[in-house]
């Protein structure tokens, strides 16, 4: 079987949030905002900002969280 490369690209196009209405599938609950009681918090919003717990999406469709560790305490270079 031949290696697959993967390759890591900036900037991606992504509007995820974990605090989406009616929704056709199973969704996490935003620990961040669960421990603030809140539905503020988003993962990531295109054009706009990244969460700081946020560390990435796992095949297929889960999002990769630190909370309540910043990203930059859990990720390596």
């Amino acid at each position: 079987m031949d290696r697959v490369s993967i390759k890591k690209y900036s900037g991606a196009n992504m509007d995820i949030d974990l605090v989406s209405d009616n929704v056709n599938w199973d969704q996490s609950v935003c620990p961040w905002n669960e421990a603030e009681n809140s539905r503020e918090h988003k993962c990531a919003v295109k054009n706009t900002s990244i969460c700081k717990y946020f560390c990435g999406i796992e095949y297929l469709d889960s999002v990769l969280c630190s909370y309540p560790h910043e990203n930059t305490e859990v990720l390596n270079d």
